[in-house]
């Protein structure tokens, strides 16, 4: 998922919508400075009147994908009435992620492919965790509610389903599409029905 681009968009966010496309498609080591300004249609210069390294421009674009993932999740969860259908939103959420118009087609989760490339303790990646942390947190809150309070379930069913989650969206990424995902959500709403049953 990228920024749309147009004529009127500032040169920071043209830059931020080419490195969104080339850091999904290629990979951020694959991706260097010379191909974004390219892409963006911009001056050398203007990338680094807005960014001081190409590190920046990485915590960025990671800050962006969690932003754009935060988006897809409140559209589905406007929908919900009850926590269960909370619970749903999130699944919703990755599917519409995996189903997304990509340049060069689905890879998986944005955020887990970059933390792939960084090295263990950068920022990049301590900034991935959080926003896996804050998904599991999404579904606690949704699962206590269900489970009228009680924390230790709903913490572990929520670890479960973002495991499920994860696991789903590699594969996902791997086959190309959102199947994976919707086989995801169906299991999560089985091990729901199981518990309120």
């Amino acid at each position: 998922m990228s920024l749309p681009e147009s004529p009127a968009q500032s040169a920071r966010d043209r830059l931020l919508g080419a490195a969104s496309v080339l850091f999904y498609n290629d990979g951020i080591a694959g991706t260097g400075i010379d191909a974004i300004v390219k892409k963006a249609g911009v001056a050398k210069k203007s990338l680094y009147n807005n960014f001081e390294s190409k590190a920046e421009l990485v915590a960025t674009y990671l800050e962006i994908r969690h932003d754009e993932w935060l988006a897809l999740y409140a559209r589905r969860v406007q929908q919900a009435s009850t926590p269960k259908e909370g619970v749903m939103a999130v699944f919703l959420a990755y599917e519409d992620h995996a189903e997304f118009a990509y340049e060069r087609g689905f890879r998986g989760c944005g955020l887990l492919n970059a933390a792939a490339e960084l090295p263990a303790g950068a920022p990049g990646r301590v900034a991935v965790r959080g926003h896996k942390e804050q998904v599991e947190s999404i579904l606690t809150t949704h699962l206590l509610t269900m489970m009228d309070g009680h924390e230790a379930k709903a913490q572990r069913m929520a670890r479960h389903f973002s495991f499920l989650l994860e696991g789903a969206m590699s594969r996902a990424g791997l086959e190309g599409n959102g199947e994976c995902v919707r086989q995801a959500k169906a299991m999560a709403a089985g091990m729901m029905e199981a518990f309120e049953g």
